[in-house]
């Protein structure tokens, strides 16, 4: 290939892209015997199902074809459809021959006629007996016998099996420098150092391969396939798209790849691990793959919209990412093509529905024994306490009885009418009556109700903890805090238009903080929240370790109320960090007050003692030992060590189970309306699946294990395909995402089965499939395309040749800064901030001024590092179709655009690339021209130049120094960005050295080979 082609070109030549199917139905040689899932299926399923298929919502006729008994009975008409033997009394066949445009099928609106082709396998298929088969996916994978005398690597057998049957021979083994540079495009999913190509030289393939697979660097390159099918990113999406704490997840995937955990628990403990027994902090961070779904910071909202989206999504990342359906088609109806229906995706649903949208700190390694170490002392004074009175259970039973004594009955506030003065917040009244203020924030809500207001002495707010709250809240701002800032109570009474304010007085609290003030703000005492100024606050915020629990305030009204039936009450709340589960009640007990016990004691104490939490014990005896004065100074000690407990660096989103009371029911939605509940539905799974029996729990983590079986008939193959998709730019099932019954049945079904069956025997273990993968004369061979194949197999279905595509965005990337010496390979940690052009800054609703570009090592870590937001895709990854991760994306369509050639040259990252590597040429490249462009280009292509090729580089190199030298372009400008600074270049080079070498690494970096896996 010719170098200043490559220019023009930069990227791919088109012949390798376009998604067109080469899978058309053809006549068929009479001798054939017709296959209904190859021949027939496809038919049936394109052209018919979509009206007789399993929707009943939108089948006619009430004829269903996709179910042979069905098919013989026929329809409403009682006329048999189809009448096995005899295709001239087949219903079937007399419609979609008729020439009467009232009585064709499908009928002419449809625009979907029947080529004659395929009229004819329909009729030979019904002269056959009309024989039915259950689509092939939805069959248990099995192993074939692998063919006698042929190769003994399983795959090179099976290649070769059907090679020979189409004429063919595979492609002769790819030379030494192209199969170590695919070898470590496809591991690590960097270029090989030239230290590195003379070790494989030396070392071989079978080692190389091993060291790849042990290798930090494998997980890195791995987890961008399950990224993308988990719609990872650094933000939350929709207008605001505000960042999100989540790349721990993104490094909990990294690790799992790398300690090569089982594919089986791979997939349990990211749907299910919290239910685990005993469950780690990694098996909980893992069910932030569920969490990375987009969350709507929109004002005025409702709330609960929004989680329904959020959980249609989560069906469908399930159904991409492990079960290879397209399950959408079933949220709003029976699916159309695939044996799901409508009831039987809110059975799935409903496992996913029972949790909680949680989220909780993420502690270090260090952090984690430093805590141990704290409730190892903690437990050690408690003791202290528990030897000094060795009557204390009898103490805190009595104790507890004279606290409960002295709790008066309260009314919670039953609310007729609830929102925000803004309009931003929308709350909902929970079965406890207490109040959940999800969606955006708004410090002015309000609640009415019309209560007995005979006798009312005073008015409680408890503040109360929620799985749904940051850390469980009971606020929204950092770490879960809150901040009142004035409460009003005002009347209606029966008849009147006018709303009347009451007077609030003597409030009291179990806990304030001590008074704080900040500027003209001051927060803290309860008193604050009655005082008439939106200045000052009641916070109670116990600090780190203590800080998440509930709190209540009771205030008094001047005087009691004596108001009419009817009389309406209204309850406001003004809050600085919102409190966003609160329960308001009101009591006609004498002088209400807050007793000075933490509000959890007094909620644990209101279970019974057999159904008590260890937490929920805790609490009591906590309170308990606060409340004797003598133990002060024990007391003490616990305050100071709860000092030391460690403040987290991170958190993640992630899945925590609904237990007990708040078990959350499913309803089926007519049309996939989030309002539109119909019946209840139980969890259960798809009957045309393997069966859910006994051994799997009725909740998340049975239905992660149901998913995870050996007797799947979906998991191992999906699993199978998207690591052969990502090796050979195609998956054996080319609809990665969907494996159902309109998928065309792949060439290589029989490889499939095969690897997937492979895949269970050998523990679910990856590194052991893509090494079965890596290892085959398959994966070995050249990728040169014959003329015969670039006629016959353009996109190399037949895998008669090595796979040849551009390499996946982030490859891009990492290979311009592998060549330029530049790559950090630090481990792990919140996303990188790229450098991005100001006018893309300028375009976000909502400009982020977090967004700092990274300096120094940090700007040029690995790609999977870069920092993802869903609003603003980043201008490299996207030209190279990176998704934007608004959805699950089981497969990336490749395109050959323009765009990427400019991005490639001009974009910050590669500009910088180039210039570096013009330094390392200078560097390390030799001491003349020549050798500096075969340095050069082994840099990017891991081979040395053909004499041709080292001729353009010198010539292209040659003419950038004239045109410096003649002042066309500016030596500083080029070399380093900067017309004011020189180049930090090597002894015996000149600046005019770094600018040309700049230029023409800049031509190398873009080139197709460069680029190219091959």
């Amino acid at each position: 290939m010719k170098l200043s082609s490559s220019v023009a070109r930069s990227i791919l030549s088109p012949g390798l892209f376009g998604w067109m199917s080469l899978h058309l139905v053809t006549g068929l040689a009479q001798a054939q015997t017709i296959d209904y899932q190859r021949d027939v299926q496809p038919i049936l399923a394109e052209h018919c199902t979509h009206c007789h298929g399993g929707d009943e919502g939108t089948r006619h006729g009430s004829l269903r074809l996709d179910v042979r008994e069905t098919a013989l009975k026929g329809g409403d008409s009682g006329t048999p459809a189809i009448v096995p033997g005899q295709h001239d009394l087949s219903e079937l066949i007399r419609r979609v021959t008729s020439t009467d445009t009232t009585q064709v099928m499908p009928p002419p609106k449809e625009n979907k006629p029947l080529s004659p082709q395929q009229i004819d396998t329909l009729k030979k298929w019904i002269d056959e007996g009309a024989k039915y088969a259950a689509h092939w996916a939805f069959v248990p994978p099995q192993k074939i016998k692998l063919p006698e005398g042929g190769s003994p690597h399983p795959i090179d057998a099976i290649v070769a099996q059907h090679l020979q049957k189409r004429g063919l021979t595979p492609s002769p083994r790819a030379s030494n420098e192209v199969l170590c540079r695919r070898l470590y495009l496809d591991l690590v999913g960097l270029l090989p150092t030239p230290a590195e190509l003379d070790a494989f030289e030396k070392n071989g393939v079978e080692a190389t391969i091993e060291g790849l697979l042990k290798s930090d660097r494998f997980g890195e390159k791995w987890a961008r396939h399950w990224l993308d099918a988990a719609r990872y990113s650094d933000t939350n999406g929709y207008e605001k798209d505000l960042s999100r704490d989540q790349w721990i997840w993104r490094d909990w995937v990294i690790k799992a790849l790398n300690k090569d955990m089982p594919y089986n628990q791979f997939v349990i403990e990211q749907i299910a691990g919290d239910l685990l027994p005993g469950a780690t902090q990694e098996q909980i961070i893992a069910t932030g793959f569920l969490r990375n779904s987009m969350l709507n910071e929109e004002g005025a909202i409702i709330a609960e919209e929004f989680r329904m989206f959020e959980m249609f999504d989560r069906v469908d990342c399930v159904g991409k990412a492990v079960l290879g359906l397209s399950t959408q088609c079933a949220q709003c109806h029976s699916h159309k093509f695939d044996p799901i229906s409508h009831d039987e995706y809110y059975g799935m649903f409903a496992f996913l529905n029972n949790s909680y949208e949680a989220q909780s700190w993420v502690y270090t390694p260090e952090q984690q024994q430093q805590i141990d170490q704290v409730t190892s002392s903690l437990r050690v004074i408690e003791d202290r306490i528990r030897t000094q009175r060795p009557q204390w259970q009898q103490e805190v039973a009595q104790w507890e009885k004279e606290v409960l004594a002295k709790q008066v009955d309260w009314a919670p506030l039953i609310a007729m009418e609830m929102g925000s003065v803004s309009g931003l917040n929308h709350p909902t009244q929970l079965n406890d009556h207490s109040f959940l203020m999800r969606g955006h924030p708004s410090n002015d809500v309000f609640f009415v109700g019309q209560p007995d207001l005979k006798g009312v002495t005073g008015l409680r707010l408890e503040a109360l903890t929620h799985g749904d709250l940051p850390f469980g809240g009971p606020g929204r701002g950092p770490a879960g805090v809150w901040g009142v800032t004035e409460i009003h109570a005002s009347i209606q009474k029966p008849g009147s238009s006018e709303w009347e304010k009451l007077k609030l007085v003597n409030a009291t609290a179990d806990f304030s903080e001590p008074d704080q003030k900040e500027d003209k703000k001051s927060r803290g005492p309860v008193t604050y929240l009655i005082d008439g100024t939106d200045d000052t606050s009641w916070e109670a915020d116990r600090g780190i370790g203590r800080r998440n629990q509930p709190s209540v305030a009771i205030v008094q009204f001047e005087q009691p109320l004596d108001l009419p039936p009817g009389t309406k009450f209204k309850f406001a709340m003004n809050t600085n960090d919102m409190l966003v589960c609160a329960r308001i009640s009101t009591t006609t007990a004498p002088a209400p007050a807050a007793l000075p016990i933490d509000y959890a004691a007094i909620l644990a104490m209101k279970v019974p003692a057999e159904q008590r939490t260890a937490e929920q014990q805790a609490a009591i005896f906590s309170a308990w030992s606060r409340s004797i004065p003598e133990l002060k100074p024990i007391t003490d000690e616990i305050d100071a060590q709860w000092k030391q407990f460690p403040t987290a660096l991170t958190s993640v989103l992630h899945l925590k189970e609904r237990q007990n009371n708040f078990v959350r029911p499913t309803s089926l939605l007519d049309r996939g309306g989030w309002d539109q509940p119909k019946h209840v539905v139980q969890p259960h799974t798809p009957a045309a699946l393997h069966p859910y029996n006994d051994v799997y729990p009725p909740n998340r983590l049975g239905f992660a294990q149901w998913l995870a079986a050996p007797e799947s008939p979906l998991t191992a193959r999906v699993a199978v395909n998207r690591v052969w998709q990502a090796i050979f730019g195609e998956g054996l099932v080319e609809t990665s995402e969907d494996f159902g019954t309109r998928t065309v049945v792949p060439e290589y079904r029989d490889l499939l089965d095969w690897l997937a069956v492979d895949f269970m025997e050998h523990g679910w273990s990856q590194k052991h499939l893509i090494r079965t993968i890596v290892t085959s004369t398959t994966y070995q061979q050249s990728s040169t395309m014959s003329p015969e194949l670039r006629e016959r197999d353009p996109r190399n279905q037949w895998l008669a040749r090595g796979p040849r595509f551009r390499a996946e965005a982030e490859v891009v990337r990492d290979i311009a800064l592998c060549a330029a010496g530049l790559i950090s390979h630090k481990i792990g940690g919140p996303g990188i901030i790229p450098p991005v052009p100001q006018n893309v800054l300028d375009y976000n609703y909502v400009y982020p001024t977090f967004w700092k570009p990274a300096e120094g090592p940090e700007r040029y870590r690995r790609t999977v590092y870069v920092f993802r937001k869903r609003s603003m895709p980043d201008p490299v990854l996207s030209s190279f179709d990176a998704p934007n991760s608004d959805f699950s994306c089981a497969r990336r369509v490749r395109s050959n655009t323009p765009l990427a050639a400019l991005a490639g040259l001009n974009e910050i990252i590669f500009v910088e690339s180039a210039q570096a590597m013009a330094l390392r040429i200078l560097r390390e490249g030799g001491q003349d021209d020549a050798q500096r462009a075969d340095y050069a280009f082994r840099l990017c292509t891991a081979r040395k130049p053909t004499g041709e090729e080292r001729t353009e580089i010198l010539s292209l190199l040659k003419s950038r120094r004239q045109r410096l030298a003649d002042g066309w372009l500016d030596i500083r400008e080029i070399a380093t960005g900067d017309s004011t600074k020189l180049p930090a270049i090597p002894p015996r080079a000149t600046p005019q050295d770094a600018a040309a070498w700049t230029l023409v690494s800049r031509v190398l970096l873009n080139l197709d080979e460069t680029v190219n896996k091959n």
